[in-house]
């Protein structure tokens, strides 16, 4: 592990235990005392803070669709994107091979991992602490979930409204990055020119942006 102090304000929670860190970032190529039994509770924590969440915030929406949503937020994909942007790959305890192999950017032990932080963020802090560490990591995503599209994001959600009218497909180019490599803000710039539609996301990852970004543009295509 490197810089601990930036991944932990990247993550927004300080832990009391360095060792549970350390556990939570431990691949089991490194060794024995590795993060498998983290992740186990790790996901359970999430899903059940992901589920409140969802709950609180969309009152009228089915169980069925509200397992959608989950499911979607939840997800391999999110959890990678997620992990990547705090920089927790480069925190990772890997073995050797799977060093060489590039584990360290592979979307499975990313998530493994971001798993494991939260379920070692419970046992250190409690479960308010993950809970809040959970949704500030999520804000984002929660912010750009619509219900009425069963659980896709802005960005698909956005390309099937301009192909439902024929039109091109929207630009997304990255504007600026700002901040240290551990506690990154993203700029993306959103341009559907057939409609005259500009929009800007920003986000702690590319990705987050992005999906800002297509969220805002929807919203301007759509009052047109």
């Amino acid at each position: 592990m490197s810089d601990v102090p930036a991944f932990e304000r990247a993550t927004g929670y300080v832990f009391n235990s360095r060792e549970l860190l350390r556990q939570a970032l431990t691949h089991r190529s490194f060794g024995t005392s590795h993060n498998e039994r983290l992740e186990f509770l790790g996901d359970s924590i999430l899903n059940c803070i992901i589920a409140q969440a969802l709950y609180k915030r969309f009152l009228n929406v089915r169980e069925g669709d509200l397992s959608r949503l989950r499911a979607n937020l939840v997800r391999q994909e999110t959890l990678a994107e997620i992990a990547q942007g705090l920089g927790l790959g480069e925190q990772l305890r890997l073995g050797e091979g799977e060093l060489k192999s590039g584990g360290f950017r592979r979307p499975s032990i990313l998530a493994d991992g971001l798993e494991a932080l939260f379920g070692a963020v419970f046992l250190d802090g409690g479960f308010d602490k993950a809970r809040e560490t959970v949704l500030r990591l999520f804000e984002s995503y929660l912010s750009n979930l619509d219900p009425q599209h069963s659980g896709k994001d802005a960005k698909t959600t956005l390309q099937e409204f301009l192909q439902g009218r024929r039109l091109a497909l929207p630009q997304y180019l990255l504007r600026a990055t700002r901040g240290e490599a551990h506690a990154q803000e993203f700029e993306v710039e959103c341009l559907i020119p057939e409609l005259g539609i500009t929009a800007i996301g920003r986000a702690t990852s590319r990705r987050s942006a992005e999906q800002e970004a297509a969220k805002r543009a929807f919203e301007q295509a759509g009052a047109k």
